[in-house]
């Protein structure tokens, strides 16, 4: 069932969960996600970025297709513009039926970003769809460590942009970072200000984890923990479906184009569905006269 990203992240704030969010620039990775959601009886949120969808596809495409596939299922399936910053680009996604955009003004100046996503808010929320913004700013893996606590998201201005904004979900820095981390290398993630942030915006708003791929179980257990309700998964999301591949390509001589994608999506399906145990969102949800109702 296609819904509201905004109903789902406040239904996991409030129950103390979080939903994957895994990048899906394919109708293989679609797919994928939506198998797991619908094995799992889980929540899903597919992200899709400006740059991954202009690669394969327009955004008139790219919603009535992941409406095509999330419909028939019996668990919620969101698609969410993922790092919006053109606003024309933005109120595309909006007219053509994404139930969620997110505006990342996050590397301007605090007052320009909260402009542009009071700007972003007013649209989406005349066409009854969520915003997700971003606050602190959350860098390249490539950074490690030597990342300023300034890049980090500070409880006053967070409620501050959140009462300004009207934003729907917050995506906080709190030392996370896109992209793969060195060898071996696992990040060290302020917990005490995510409680900090959680508490002083209450538990039925919901909090975002951007960079989520190779932070490590024991981090993901304690964020979902402190508050977070979202996590954005591309990096080893991708990689294990391009892996799947190779290996079934190195297995197979005369490999037929159908059986090495679908081998390919149902281990991509089998990696995500691990992260729904984790974060919690297993077994959650199902439907019952078109509304979303806790499983027992």
């Amino acid at each position: 069932m296609y819904v509201s990203m905004k109903e789902m992240l406040q239904h996991a704030s409030v129950n103390n969960y979080a939903v994957p969010a895994p990048n899906c620039p394919s109708y293989a990775l679609v797919k994928a996600a939506c198998m797991a959601a619908a094995e799992k009886k889980s929540a899903v949120i597919l992200d899709v970025s400006p740059r991954q969808m202009r690669m394969n596809a327009t955004p008139e495409v790219w919603a009535p297709m992941v409406k095509a596939i999330a419909e028939p299922l019996n668990v919620p399936v969101a698609l969410n513009l993922d790092h919006g910053g053109e606003f024309e680009d933005i109120c595309r996604c909006i007219k053509a039926g994404f139930s969620s955009v997110m505006c990342d003004a996050s590397a301007l100046p605090f007052e320009e970003n909260i402009r542009r996503v009071q700007q972003v808010v007013t649209f989406a929320h005349a066409h009854g769809v969520s915003v997700e913004a971003e606050l602190g700013h959350v860098g390249q893996a490539a950074e490690g460590d030597g990342r300023s606590d300034d890049m980090y998201t500070k409880v006053d201005m967070a409620v501050e942009f959140v009462e300004r904004t009207g934003c729907d979900m917050l995506a906080v820095a709190i030392g996370t970072a896109h992209g793969k981390y060195p060898a071996d290398y696992v990040p060290t993630l302020d917990f005490d200000r995510l409680a900090e942030i959680k508490k002083a915006l209450g538990e039925k708003y919901p909090l975002v984890l951007h960079g989520g791929s190779g932070a490590g179980d024991e981090n993901f257990k304690k964020a979902v923990a402190g508050g977070i309700n979202k996590v954005n998964l591309w990096t080893d999301y991708g990689r294990t479906y391009v892996n799947a591949m190779r290996d079934f390509l190195a297995e197979n001589e005369s490999p037929d184009y159908i059986f090495v994608t679908t081998d390919a999506e149902e281990k991509a399906a089998k990696w995500l569905e691990r992260y729904m145990d984790l974060f919690g969102s297993s077994n959650r949800y199902q439907f019952s006269d078109d509304k979303m109702v806790e499983t027992d």
